[in-house]
């Protein structure tokens, strides 16, 4: 397996599949340092530890959405075998069953992964929910003040187009004795 930096964007390996936030083998097997075939026979050998919200494997159209959606995983076009793909308490659970170093120390970073992306998740929402406040807020403030911009529209005509006239009139045309 390749060495990979220290500092791995885990990040963006991080799929969301049928509403699950997932890694996908090949890419959970190379954080951890291990081939894909030795982390799913680990999975195999322990398949009461990887129930379905754990661990699931993807359709064929699941697998062609995602190897057309993700560059990196290009190589799963020529596997003839459905990719297996973990949630965040699989992925914990993967580095158990291997109990490698590699695998615990990977799975620290994939769980702060998971945490900061959940985080981000719910930071979005309070933006999205401050932003329509703030539309609120400027559509009462836009009514408030087209209703005062007609209002004074209003005034204007009326001052402009005097009914009659009040007070004193003088001709210019007549001369002061």
């Amino acid at each position: 397996m390749s060495e990979l930096p220290v500092r791995v964007d885990v990040q963006q390996r991080i799929l969301a599949l049928r509403g699950e936030r997932v890694m996908i083998d090949s890419d959970l097997a190379e954080l951890y340092g291990v081939e894909v075939r030795v982390l799913n026979q680990a999975v195999k050998r322990n398949a009461e530890r990887f129930p379905n919200d754990f661990s699931f494997v993807l359709s064929k159209e699941e697998k062609q959405e995602v190897i057309t959606k993700c560059d990196h995983l290009g190589k799963l076009k020529f596997s003839p075998h459905l990719p297996r793909v973990f949630t965040e308490h699989g992925a914990i659970m993967a580095a158990s069953v291997l109990n490698s170093p590699r695998a615990v120390e990977m799975s620290v970073f994939i769980v702060r992964a998971f945490v900061r992306l959940r985080q981000m998740l719910l930071e979005h929402k309070e933006l999205a929910e401050r932003l329509d406040e703030l539309e609120a807020r400027i559509a009462r403030h836009d009514n408030t003040l087209s209703t005062l911009v007609s209002t004074i529209r209003q005034m204007a005509t009326l001052s402009t187009n005097p009914s009659r006239q009040i007070g004193f009139v003088t001709d210019p045309q007549e001369k002061k004795p």
